[in-house]
């Protein structure tokens, strides 16, 4: 059976990979859980001090929410996924540890929103970043939080109600990502990075990420409420659905 996530230790740095390449590292159920265990292996490792986040092959750290298990849910599904998406987004929230997420390619959906969770970004010219979630049906409710916190509430509308993604350049200029390097040097410059975070004083950036959660806590919270509810309205209507075949049909034509 396939490892969803591959993990890997390099010194006090840990290395997690997203290991679904044939489909853009896109996330599933099992995925999702297989993170989670890995981000409290390397979180609780009181001999890790940075943990870095990343997709294998070279064509996309995370394409966003793999839509062969969304197409299928009503409403009460759609409600058991946001579940998972806030036990997923409040663990990342609740690291102890500095999170570098190492950009090998596109990023999209719920992976730019994991990408932007994070404490920092390296990537390459070749990075493309967004929120195209509307185009499949699914409205947007946790990612205009997230990102309006990072990007401010103009370029959040833009994002998230055109669908369009960001290349490298864009990234770089309003600070999603935080440095770019060659291709081949994206995963070298995080352990870099990581190597210097895991080098401060734990007690000290421990609090200081606490603090950093408990100043965004009340909007996260009011955040996920509302994505639930938004969920359930959506896929009770059955346009989630609708749009997810037609834009897998489209895929699978242009093969």
């Amino acid at each position: 059976m396939t490892d969803f996530i591959l993990t890997e230790r390099r010194g006090r740095v840990g290395i997690i990979t997203l290991n679904r390449p044939d489909i853009l590292n896109a996330w599933h159920r099992p995925m999702r859980g297989r993170l989670m265990e890995a981000l409290e292996q390397f979180d609780s490792d009181a001999t890790i001090g940075a943990i870095i986040l990343t997709g294998a092959g070279d064509r996309a750290f995370g394409a966003g929410q793999d839509l062969n298990e969304t197409k299928t849910f009503d409403e009460d599904g759609a409600e058991g996924w946001m579940h998972e998406w806030d036990r997923l987004y409040d663990q990342i929230r609740s690291l102890t540890k500095p999170l570098v997420v190492a950009l090998n390619g596109l990023a999209a959906g719920s992976a730019f929103q994991i990408a932007l969770l994070a404490d920092f970004r390296i990537g390459h010219a070749g990075v493309k970043m967004g929120q195209p979630e509307i185009k499949s049906g699914i409205p947007s409710s946790t990612g205009p939080w997230i990102m309006k916190e990072i990007l401010g509430l103009a370029r959040t509308i833009d994002l998230t109600l055109t669908g369009r993604m960001m290349n490298a350049d864009e990234c770089e200029r309003i600070g999603v990502i935080n440095k770019l390097v060659a291709a081949d040097k994206v995963l070298d410059e995080a352990m870099a990075l990581s190597e210097l975070l895991a080098d401060q004083p734990p007690v000290a950036m421990r609090l200081t990420k606490a603090r950093f959660r408990e100043s965004t806590q009340a909007a996260y919270e009011d955040c996920m409420k509302a994505g639930i509810r938004i969920q359930r309205e959506a896929y009770k209507t059955g346009e989630p659905a609708r749009m997810m075949e037609k834009f897998l049909a489209k895929k699978v034509s242009s093969r």
